[in-house]
């Protein structure tokens, strides 16, 4: 959905994106969370983020270990040795867990979870509606 929103609002500078982890469900959110910081580091955050996204299989089932994590970066063209290098070294341990102590400081407690002209919206939102929420708050 955000792909379908950076040609006409995020590009344009009309809207801003700013990430932030708020790993919920255990060890391996957080190690997640960490992995896609270091893949951030080769300009692949994006894409490692929706990878993850979109090969979970079940909280803390082994399916984001550091290992599976490091297969993923193979996966996508990242430099093995660079990327394996940050997940052990726990370069962003101390970010993620400032993220997510920042995320229930303004009452988040679920994912995705998005601001939106300053006011917090819960859960999965439709193309449609991000676009209408984005609109209500520029002016005409």
């Amino acid at each position: 959905m955000l792909q379908q929103l950076a040609p006409k609002y995020i590009d344009t500078g009309e809207a801003k994106v700013i990430y932030r982890n708020y790993p919920i469900i255990g060890p391996e959110s957080d190690m997640a969370a960490q992995a896609a910081e270091c893949a951030g580091d080769q300009n692949r955050f994006w894409a490692y983020a929706n990878y993850l996204f979109t090969h979970q299989t079940g909280e803390n089932s082994g399916a984001f270990s550091p290992d599976n994590l490091k297969k993923f970066a193979a996966q996508l063209g990242l430099d093995q040795q660079t990327f394996g290098a940050c997940l052990d070294s726990g370069k962003y341990a101390a970010a993620v867990k400032q993220q997510a102590a920042q995320g229930e400081q303004r009452g988040v407690n679920a994912t995705p979870t998005f601001f939106i002209n300053g006011k917090r919206y819960e859960g999965v939102l439709s193309y449609n509606e991000m676009v209408a929420l984005i609109e209500a708050g520029q002016p005409k």
